[in-house]
């Protein structure tokens, strides 16, 4: 009965203990911290499925054109990572399964929940944690499209769900949120969910329909997602932060700029391991930090390459070249100095050196720290609402008295902190955003080896192509390793195809493919044999 979705439940969350039945017979009169304290387990769940290890800010990037794990020659890595390069996807990977665990598992909290009538007796609690369940039914939606929708907690013995069709979820969420925004509460802090929190996940859902349902496009969409996004703009309750950076620091709480965001911490609630992930082992000296380091993850020049002159994003987000200790000593791995260089060889033929690529400084790392599994995790940012109403504005031409040159001044402003030195160069117009991308896609990987000869494989494809690709770099280079990147990329397509960017184009060793299909994720292998009456999705096979 626990696993009430009658799917495969990652442990993330345990839920044996019911408690609040137990309060429940007992007559308890809930105070308010008692009615906080029953949603830890909805709250505790988000953390596994954002961060959670292959949770959500792995898959939505590592499949995506900006980063990835290759194999690491003389380290490791490779294998299920490579297939999420390369798109080969299938339904064994270790991704799609803890992703669709993780999420039923913070719904299976929520429906836990919401099935106590005295917990749910306040309109409050009731109202955020239906937000919440939407927030894990929308991540399931975003990546397997063909899902079991469960709103309860008891079910018979033996019961299964059914898979529901797309519509319905997609309705069933957009009806959850409508329903239960008001009542979120207006209390904009670190790790509760408001009514502005509610708003941006509707936002969210009609920003993407279009992508979801190529075959039903519907400009209304954009206009209703920017209806949601200026009850948040229009709150004055959020404000671009002074610099790119606050919003990455250990403890983010007082940042402006969070609408929503996660809260970590070291003994309770660590698990933001993204400089663990990237910096090379003998790299720690840098910052004298005491956690794992594995050097897994790179990042593709040709993303790297559509930084401008003067963005001080490049130096917020990346290390490279020549690494130094704390107290200014090169830093020597086999004798040799740990030098960090922007090219690379492949993912997998032969893959990557131990030094190959820049590496990720976005989220702090402090000296002594663990690494960065302190640092709190921005979920929506305010820039993020500037920017998609001013893709919306630009999808529609313009909507209720504001125009394509008002969506190029919502860039213009959250460009302007990274471009202090010369303010003139954060000016961007309609026309630039609206015109290709810098992106230099195409297939572009050296097959030598280190220390040999070169064999540059190279196919070129370019980013003139793409529909609005001035704007898509700039979500680009605001929300790399934010979790972001796939959904963008889904959205937008290439000129007079029917193709996405995700999808048709290629970068470092991925290629083009020949439809639509891993749109959406395989359903994972062990959710198919625990319930027999899912069905896999269009274009992968049962086994796959």
């Amino acid at each position: 009965m626990v696993g009430a979705t009658g799917l495969t439940i990652a442990g993330c969350t345990d839920l044996d203990e019911t408690i609040y039945s137990r309060m429940a017979s007992e007559k308890y009169e809930f105070t308010d911290a008692d009615l906080e304290a029953t949603i830890a387990p909805v709250y505790s769940s988000l953390r596994d499925v954002y961060w959670g290890w292959f949770g959500m800010a792995d898959i939505m990037d590592e499949s995506s054109d900006v980063w990835g794990i290759p194999n690491r020659i003389g380290i490791g890595w490779g294998d299920l990572y490579i297939s999420l390069h390369k798109h080969e996807f299938n339904s064994g990977i270790g991704h799609f399964s803890v992703n669709w665990g993780n999420n039923y598992a913070g719904v299976n909290a929520c429906n836990q929940i919401l099935a106590n009538e005295q917990v749910s007796g306040s309109e409050l609690i009731k109202a955020q944690v239906r937000a919440y369940r939407a927030m894990y039914y929308y991540n399931l939606f975003d990546l397997f499209r063909n899902i079991p929708l469960d709103t309860t907690f008891v079910h018979p013995d033996g019961w299964t769900p059914e898979q529901a069709a797309p519509e319905v979820t997609y309705q069933w969420i957009e009806r959850e949120l409508k329903d239960v925004a008001e009542h979120c509460g207006e209390d904009v802090s670190l790790g509760k969910l408001s009514k502005y929190a509610a708003y941006m996940q509707l936002a969210k859902l009609y920003l993407n329909h279009d992508a979801w349902f190529p075959e039903a496009k519907d400009p209304s969409y954009y206009q209703k997602c920017i209806d949601c996004l200026n009850i948040i703009i229009n709150s004055g309750k959020f404000a671009l932060a002074p610099n790119y950076s606050d919003n990455f620091m250990e403890d983010i709480s007082t940042s402006p700029e969070i609408i929503f965001g996660i809260v970590f911490e070291n003994k309770y609630a660590s698990g933001n391991f993204m400089a663990n992930l990237w910096i090379h082992n003998a790299g720690r000296a840098r910052w004298n930090f005491s956690g794992w380091a594995t050097g897994g993850g790179i990042v593709y020049p040709q993303f790297l390459d559509i930084y401008e002159e003067g963005d001080t994003r490049l130096e917020n987000c990346w290390t490279g070249g020549p690494q130094y200790a704390l107290d200014g000593s090169p830093i020597l791995l086999d004798g040799e100095p740990l030098d960090y260089t922007r090219e690379l060889h492949s993912i997998d033929n032969p893959g990557c050196y131990p030094m190959e690529s820049w590496r990720l400084v976005k989220y702090e790392i402090k000296s002594g720290d663990f690494g960065s599994s302190y640092d709190d995790v921005p979920y929506y940012r305010y820039a993020d609402a500037l920017l998609m109403k001013a893709e919306c504005l630009l999808r529609l031409g313009g909507y209720n008295g504001e125009t394509e040159d008002d969506a190029a001044a919502l860039v213009t402003q959250v460009r302007a902190r990274n471009f202090k030195a010369d303010p003139a160069k954060a000016k961007v117009t309609a026309a630039q955003l609206k015109g290709g991308s810098k992106y230099n896609y195409g297939h572009r990987e050296n097959t030598g080896e280190l220390g040999g000869e070169d064999h540059w494989v190279e196919k070129y494809q370019g980013g003139d192509d793409i529909e609005l690709g001035g704007l898509l770099d700039e979500l680009a280079r605001e929300f790399v390793c934010e979790a972001h990147r796939r959904d963008d990329i889904i959205r937008f397509m290439i000129k007079g195809t029917n193709m996405n960017v995700y999808c048709g184009k290629s970068w470092f060793c991925k290629d083009p493919e020949a439809d639509r299909h891993t749109d959406m994720f395989p359903i994972p292998q062990d959710a198919l044999d625990g319930n027999p009456k899912l069905k896999q999705n269009p274009g992968y096979t049962a086994a796959n």
